[in-house]
């Protein structure tokens, strides 16, 4: 056995033999799957605990997912223009791994009138516009949640919920810290129901920061070089459409 972001998982050895066969189930379900690259069914694997049953049936749900809701294989701009025209989210720096660094402003998200439709593709587009960034050898990104200004009427339940769902179901493995930073009250209280819906292996991911320990905390995790001005580092943010 060995600990792997702090949780104890088999040898790599063990890990190999498992995704050989995790690879055979998935291409006897469908033969289209033998495009699919060893890190990504990896991650499916890992996220299930190298159970191969259950990677499997996570992997046929991601892979029939992505053809259906990404049929053109990624996410225009077109498709999400009002979501990126109030900028709620930015992208620049990586951490000390190298991975991709993401600020959220969720004080510039509102509930969509039209349900979450197109927030989803935004999500989608989020996402894979950091992985694409991710280097060789690392397979994370990093977030930073500012809740600063956030209000009642930034609260989106569902939305929030179409978040935690395409990020820990057809992204798994992805995250690597979510720092939740500027937290009011009042988001505190919408917190205590979103909670015990998101899976345990994202939950160990998100961290909530005091104000107090903001700079010192984000600073463990990425260099000074590589954090937004905002947050005491000398990078200027750039909304991830500019990025």
């Amino acid at each position: 056995m060995e600990e792997r972001n702090g949780v104890m998982h088999n040898s790599d050895e063990e890990e190999k033999k498992r995704l050989v066969y995790m690879r055979g189930n998935v291409e006897n379900q469908d033969p289209t799957c033998k495009y699919t690259d060893d890190l990504t069914l990896r991650r499916f694997l890992r996220a299930r605990d190298l159970d191969v049953e259950k990677a499997s049936a996570m992997f046929m749900k991601y892979f029939k997912w992505r053809r259906t809701f990404v049929p053109k294989g990624s996410i225009s701009t077109s498709e999400v223009t009002n979501q990126l025209a109030v900028k709620k989210v930015c992208m620049q720096g990586t951490d000390k791994r190298g991975c991709p660094v993401s600020v959220l402003f969720a004080a510039r998200h509102f509930p969509c009138k039209g349900g979450t439709d197109e927030l989803k593709c935004f999500i989608v587009y989020v996402l894979d516009k950091l992985c694409s960034r991710i280097p060789d050898g690392q397979e994370q990104v990093t977030i930073i949640a500012d809740l600063r200004g956030y209000g009642y009427s930034n609260s989106d339940i569902r939305g929030y919920l179409a978040v935690f769902t395409i990020l820990q179901d057809y992204y798994p493995e992805r995250l690597g810290k979510m720092f939740v930073i500027h937290v009011p009250y009042v988001f505190m209280t919408l917190w205590k129901i979103i909670y015990p819906l998101i899976d345990e292996n994202t939950r160990t991911k998100i961290i909530f920061v005091e104000n107090k320990k903001l700079q010192a905390t984000l600073l463990e995790e990425i260099d000074e070089s590589q954090l937004p001005e905002i947050y005491g580092g000398k990078l200027q943010l750039v909304p991830i459409q500019d990025a």
